[in-house]
């Protein structure tokens, strides 16, 4: 499975493309990161990070989208343009008809470095380890879009379990509903068909 990797922003956009093994084998493609003037038009900002992610669906073709879910900040300013440049994102995948998952900041931590409070440092550290780089992806937001990859191709086959298993679940609880539903139905019907005492022969035991 090939994952495209984002973590959105306006500023500085990571991107990551990795490639998935079998276990838990994983193998760079591509990193980069998108910049975007701050003192542009936010419409032209988005428009070119549109256009940048257009381009890399062309050239690396991946199977899927994995962005970074936007968290609680401090900051709502650079929240808001964290959640526009993820939008943006998610549609030019949707477009294509490509599967976009969301991963939070905690849940890559957790995936690449075992502990979901780990530091930009500890991230990135574990990203050039497990993808064999010989230099450590600079800036940050590189190391996060790998990252955000690795996560989702190592987190998909028990998220596919889950879900199969609370479909199935789902569909059991249809079933046995559908059979409450007919044994009621029978017995509502059983109950209009019985015949009733006639008066006069109740009367005859008074």
């Amino acid at each position: 499975m090939r994952v495209f990797g984002v973590d959105p922003g306006l500023t500085r956009c990571g991107f990551g493309v990795v490639d998935g093994g079998p276990g838990r084998a994983v193998r760079p493609i591509a990193v980069d990161v998108v910049r975007t003037p701050a003192d542009e038009d936010l419409a032209l900002r988005l428009l070119q990070l549109s256009d940048a992610v257009e381009q890399w669906l062309d050239r690396y073709q991946p199977q899927v989208v994995a962005i970074e879910r936007v968290f609680s900040q401090h900051n709502v300013r650079t929240a808001m343009g964290t959640a526009q440049a993820g939008g943006v994102v998610a549609l030019s995948a949707a477009r294509r008809g490509l599967p976009v998952v969301f991963h939070t900041p905690s849940e890559v931590k957790a995936a690449v470095t075992g502990s979901g409070r780990a530091d930009k440092a500890q991230v990135t550290a574990m990203v050039t380890k497990l993808l064999g780089l010989k230099t450590a992806p600079k800036p940050a937001d590189a190391a996060d879009a790998l990252a955000l990859a690795i996560c989702h191709l190592w987190r998909a086959p028990m998220r596919s379990r889950l879900e199969e298993a609370q479909a199935r679940a789902a569909e059991i609880a249809r079933t046995h509903r559908a059979k409450l539903a007919q044994a009621g139905a029978r017995a509502s019907a059983a109950s209009t068909k019985a015949t009733p005492i006639d008066k006069r022969e109740a009367g005859k035991g008074q």
